[in-house]
């Protein structure tokens, strides 16, 4: 794997602690993630792993801590704002409109960047008609990248549960994303699907210079793509460094043994 050069810290996780009524779901995490580094969240089932990416893209609103992105730092993140400043989010239960193409599921990916009004856009006439070509080409340059050319105007529900994740990617990327937030982009499929999307995933990263910060339970891939790893375990940090580093913590490996509880 070409090795990547990092830049200086884009986002920065300080002491975020979430509960949930009397259930606490993160407690006093903290870890930062570099510009153009691939950064893994792992963890048993139930760890908060997506609470975290949750409290990133302002789903939740954490009790304790902050978030600084690109040197502005917030208590909380507001979803709408975090699209804005670059963050995109997939999520691991499909949220794609099922009943619309796939060129259409990803057009709503450029909706931020519109800037005609909605009268012109429903007329498609002169400056609106103009911006919507810009914002359709830049969409079928994502759809060649993810290699879906076959299925653009194919109803996404129509579409194999594999393809389907390469098209909430698709809407993702098309947002133009400063970090990319994947949220189990591989669970449920095949292994010949893992492969290609570990490819997209690594092509994002090296070509678009694109941050990400992931969340997988593939170990394989995780120690194979990630240049550092954050490890989650009832919602406390036990590790974080390196792959070698993390695949050699004692407090890892008995978490995912099952021997620390």
């Amino acid at each position: 794997m070409k090795e990547r050069k990092l830049g200086d810290v884009i986002l920065d996780v300080q002491n975020i602690s979430l509960a949930f009524g009397g259930v606490k779901a993160l407690t006093d995490i903290s870890f930062n993630v570099r510009e153009h580094e691939i950064r893994s969240i792992i963890g048993p089932n139930g760890a908060g792993k997506s609470s975290m990416l949750n409290c990133i893209n302002g789903v939740y609103t954490p009790q304790q801590g902050s978030i600084t992105f690109r040197g502005q730092t917030f208590d909380h993140m507001d979803s709408h704002e975090v699209a804005v400043m670059g963050i995109a989010r997939t999520f691991q239960n499909l949220a794609l409109f099922k009943g619309m193409s796939v060129i259409d599921n990803l057009m709503t990916g450029r909706n931020l960047r519109i800037k005609s009004n909605l009268f012109l856009q429903a007329l498609r006439i002169g400056p609106a008609q103009r911006e919507e070509e810009r914002h359709r080409e830049f969409v079928e340059h994502i759809i060649d990248f993810l290699e879906i050319q076959a299925y653009r105007k194919t109803p996404v529900g129509q579409l194999p549960y594999g393809l389907q994740k390469r098209v909430d990617l698709g809407r993702a990327l098309s947002m133009e994303p400063q970090v990319l937030l994947l949220d189990e982009p591989m669970a449920g499929m095949n292994v010949e699907e893992k492969q290609d999307m570990c490819r997209f995933v690594l092509d994002v990263n090296q070509e678009f210079g694109t941050t990400v910060v992931l969340i997988e339970h593939d170990m394989g891939v995780v120690m194979d793509i990630s240049d550092r790893v954050v490890v989650l375990d009832y919602g406390k940090k036990i590790g974080d460094g390196t792959p070698d580093e993390v695949r050699s913590n004692e407090d890892v490996i008995s978490a995912y043994l099952g021997t620390s509880h």
